[in-house]
């Protein structure tokens, strides 16, 4: 069978699949309540990518199902093929570093280039929507512990809690030490330093 490279999408239909047998309106459904906050979820985009891997052989129609008066749908299921796909690409996810460059650390590395005021005023717009995502992810966690939902399908959502509080601790600290100056922010004279220190030494200067 040839290699098949599993999207985050895919990826998320087959943990789905592995639970039971669905139609892609039922998965749609439940990713966009459980995996939403981790993986871009379109119903056209998961209808393609129940095509694609059924093309793959990773999953294949397994009858239909009626509701009421609506039209049959098709049920899908793993294949074995499917859940060797799906422990191989999470065993790599997990074991490895993503290879993307998320925009914001370069925001960070260019902020220099804006105004200092600027600058506080846009961490703090930030760090508002810090501030929301943490209750949404609080208020999940709070309503899936009174479910009784094992943790082990929560994982996802407290290590973005985890690394959302993070960010809000250090983006905080961030914001004091610019506005009270303990972190110089680019001027003329800065820059005129940066580039005398970069000049060779003269042999006076060396003596």
């Amino acid at each position: 069978m040839v290699c098949v490279t599993l999207t985050p999408l895919g990826v998320t239909v087959l943990g789905l699949l592995c639970e039971r047998a669905m139609h892609p309106y039922e998965m749609c459904q439940l990713a966009t309540a459980r995996r939403a906050r981790v993986v871009k979820i379109r119903p056209g985009s998961l209808y393609h990518t129940v095509s694609r891997l059924e093309g793959d052989g990773l999953v294949r129609a397994a009858g239909t199902d009626r509701e009421g008066n609506r039209p049959e749908r098709t049920m899908y299921e793993i294949t074995d093929a499917g859940r060797k796909a799906l422990v191989n690409r999470v065993s790599e996810m997990l074991a490895t570093l993503g290879s993307d460059f998320p925009q914001f650390p370069l925001a960070l590395a260019e902020a220099h280039n804006v105004d200092a005021a600027t600058v506080v005023e846009l961490l703090r717009e930030r760090l508002g929507h810090l501030e929301k995502a943490i209750a949404d992810l609080e208020t999940v966690a709070a309503q899936a512990d009174s479910a009784e939902v094992p943790r082990i399908f929560l994982l996802g959502d407290e290590y973005l809690l985890t690394l959302a509080g993070a960010e809000r601790q250090w983006l905080s600290s961030l914001v004091k030490e610019i506005e009270c100056g303990d972190l110089p922010w680019l001027t003329p004279e800065l820059l005129d330093r940066l580039e005398r220190s970069r000049r060779p030494r003269s042999g006076a200067d060396k003596d």
